[in-house]
């Protein structure tokens, strides 16, 4: 069957879908048709049961060089209600991926700047290639990386996000691994053995709970550790222990076999 993409391609291995960017010769940069092909590719892998991780990735020798050249030369010329709208599908399109209901890796080689460092930032967790750079780069182009700042805030707080927003400058993958905007580097020719290890290792876990430990961070983060904060965490532990998921996965440990989600 033909596939319903015409800037993407999605790869099936397992329970391991990669969603593959596929515009290299313009190193995989955002337009209109692509913005909406991941929203939508998106959508369909979250409601695909088969599905338990999903890997970002572009083809070619980069990951994303952020918003097309023609396509910035379009909304410069928009007015504010056509920009809004634009605005608002690429934000629709990060919050799609940031919200997924499985774990999301971006597969990171090569340039990811402007909204690629963002595309980066809206995965649950980044690996790197020892030869990927990053840059906030928008004020070079008299815009802000509005957009993109919650995540990359989300990623790397605003000490540092204070600099990469105004200076634009393009930092290495071992920078970005300090400051916590990917969470390993690894030789480009191991790239793809790392990401099917962390793969692996994130199948292993019951769907469910992946979900609920997403949810549990977004709920507690930032906020005083008080009583209420007590009493949720306790509230959400208790309700998790009551699930047909963790009864069997606590009852698979004691009887040494798999648990239901690996049959």
């Amino acid at each position: 069957m033909a596939s319903p993409y015409e800037t993407l391609e999605i790869e099936r291995s397992g329970r391991v879908a990669t969603l593959w960017m596929n515009r290299p010769d313009v190193f995989n940069a955002f337009n209109e048709q692509l913005i909406a092909e991941l929203h939508q590719a998106c959508t369909e892998l979250d409601a695909d049961a088969g599905v338990r991780v999903v890997v970002l990735a572009g083809r070619g020798k980069h990951f994303s060089a952020g918003a097309d050249l023609n396509w910035m030369k379009r909304a410069s010329a928009y007015g504010e209600a056509e920009n809004m709208a634009d605005a608002r599908r690429f934000a629709g399109m990060l919050r799609t991926l940031s919200d997924m209901n499985k774990p999301t890796i971006a597969r990171i080689q090569g340039a990811a700047l402007g909204g690629g460092t963002g595309l980066a930032a809206a995965c649950d967790m980044a690996v790197a290639a020892d030869n990927a750079s990053f840059s906030t780069s928008e004020v070079k182009f008299g815009i802000i990386p509005a957009v993109i700042s919650p995540y990359v805030l989300r990623a790397i707080g605003p000490r540092h996000a204070l600099r990469l927003f105004q200076s634009a400058e393009r930092i290495s993958a071992t920078r970005a691994l300090e400051m916590g905007l990917v969470g390993e580097v690894v030789p480009l020719d191991a790239l793809d053995a790392a990401v099917a290890a962390l793969a692996e290792s994130l199948v292993s876990g019951a769907p469910q709970a992946q979900k609920a430990a997403k949810d549990l961070i977004a709920a507690v983060n930032g906020r005083p550790i008080d009583d209420a904060v007590s009493e949720e965490t306790a509230s959400r532990i208790a309700r998790r222990r009551a699930t047909d998921e963790a009864r069997d996965g606590i009852a698979a440990f004691l009887e040494k076999r798999p648990p239901a989600w690996l049959q």
